[in-house]
């Protein structure tokens, strides 16, 4: 199922399953008193979007969620310019090696949902709540490999043979691209970086890496899990999700609460509402992101493999964050394929 239709149904089922992750809230919601627009900065797909939107409105009645989409780096940087007159109240997500530049912009919240989380991933200082965990994994589009064994290692992708058949976000944009390629140059070395720039074309965004692997335009998109397993879930057999066989790297992503939000309270209410238990759950089962919280288990929900079974590289992503803007340079001396 390689064509437009299969996205169709994947969406039309996950719709479904949106619908009844967040039934059985409004029963139970609270009151909450008058109405308001929340507007929240995400970096997220539309899938994971409405799933959370509908768990803050069945949680917090009154509330309205609007949100604006897009590559993190171009929301941050919105946010940025719009700091005198602060248009935002919660940004959800990115990683630390991109949101680490950007502290100024938020103010800390200490939600009572972060009991729930290990110490591990939360913040210093409650600055940004962690949300989830993603994994990073080949995407693989099994009909367009050309003759190719499926890649089984990072290693494999620096043959030449495989130029023109590669897509990744471009990082300056993107901290799911940022978080892979600063991964793989900590792993192979700045000379293996440089080969995979020499094979890779560089999409203007994480979306659109997905969608060309399913649409067939690439063999390979470098993705996390959580935005490449819906295509498996919704019947493409011909793609494929490998985590490389010398290990893989995670990241922990982080929701924000804007300094000055214009919702003040309401805007707290409502990460409170992103952060809980069934948010999490909810966007486990609709869009496949791993939990942050102790309290729940994953494959009580989705047929994923647990983190404890896939071999993680640890990377220092407050490093990341440090050498951003130099890693970036080096990065656009190497890169020169273009998605059109």
């Amino acid at each position: 199922m390689n064509n437009r239709n299969g996205e169709m149904n994947m969406n039309a089922k996950f719709r479904t399953k949106i619908a009844a992750a967040v039934l059985g809230l409004f029963m139970a919601a609270p009151a909450f008193a008058g109405n308001s627009n929340v507007v929240l900065y995400t970096t997220n797909p539309e899938q994971s979007v409405e799933a959370l939107s509908g768990v803050i409105t069945a949680k917090v009645p009154g509330i309205t969620v609007n949100s604006i989409a897009g590559g993190s780096g171009v929301l941050l940087r919105r946010l940025e310019a719009e700091a005198g007159n602060v248009q935002g109240d919660l940004f959800w997500s990115s990683s630390i090696n991109t949101l680490g530049a950007f502290e100024k912009l938020f103010e800390p919240y200490a939600s009572p949902e972060l009991a729930s989380v290990p110490d591990k991933f939360r913040y210093p200082g409650d600055l940004f709540a962690p949300s989830n965990v993603h994994v990073v994994v080949l995407m693989v589009n099994k009909d367009q490999l050309g003759g190719l064994p499926a890649p089984k290692t990072w290693s494999d992708l620096l043959d030449p043979a495989w130029k023109g058949k590669i897509v990744v976000a471009d990082p300056a944009n993107s901290s799911t691209a940022y978080t892979i390629l600063w991964g793989v140059e900590k792993l192979l070395g700045e000379e293996g970086l440089k080969k995979l720039a020499a094979n890779v074309t560089v999409s203007s965004s994480s979306s659109a890496v997905q969608s060309g692997v399913a649409m067939g335009e690439y063999a390979v998109g470098l993705a996390f899990e959580a935005n490449a397993y819906p295509y498996v879930d919704g019947g493409q057999t011909e793609i494929q999700l490998v985590y490389p066989t010398e290990g893989t790297f995670t990241s922990v992503e982080y929701a924000g609460l804007v300094k000055n939000a214009p919702a003040g309270e309401k805007a707290k209410a409502a990460f409170d509402a992103l952060i809980s238990k069934d948010a999490e759950i909810a966007l486990l089962q609709t869009a496949f992101r791993r939990p942050t919280r102790s309290d729940i288990e994953v494959s009580k929900y989705v047929a994923l493999p647990e983190l404890a079974d896939i071999k993680v590289i640890p990377v220092d992503e407050k490093e990341a964050a440090a050498k951003r803007d130099d890693f970036l340079k080096r990065w656009s001396s190497y890169a020169v394929g273009t998605a059109k």
